[in-house]
């Protein structure tokens, strides 16, 4: 038996680079997200709002649950990925209101 890898076929490379473009986008989306986020926690805090808004937050889940339609994304999957998001903004906003750092 050869310890040589398996070659991949191309088909499988280049959808993998795709991927992985796609990877790089998404992480430089979330953290211009967060940047933007990071701002409102600020305004929030020194207008003394509260980090969370419920309406706002419910109107983001039914707008992305029928972006997510038209785009023929899970619905389902979309509104658990907008909550992961929202609740690590909410501690942020949290953070920022008690006058510490928001990451870490």
């Amino acid at each position: 038996m050869s310890d040589l890898p398996t070659p991949i076929p191309a088909e499988l490379a280049r959808l993998r680079g795709s991927i992985d473009n796609i990877d790089a986008a998404l992480v430089y989306l979330l953290a211009e997200r967060f940047k933007a986020t990071q701002q409102v926690g600020v305004l929030k805090a020194n207008s003394g709002l509260p980090p969370s808004d419920p309406a706002r937050e419910e109107q983001q889940v039914a707008r992305l649950r029928e972006l997510a339609h038209t785009a023929e994304l899970d619905p389902v999957f979309a509104e658990k990925f907008l909550a992961f998001i929202v609740e690590e903004v909410i501690r942020h906003h949290e953070a920022i209101a008690q006058g510490r750092p928001p990451l870490g």
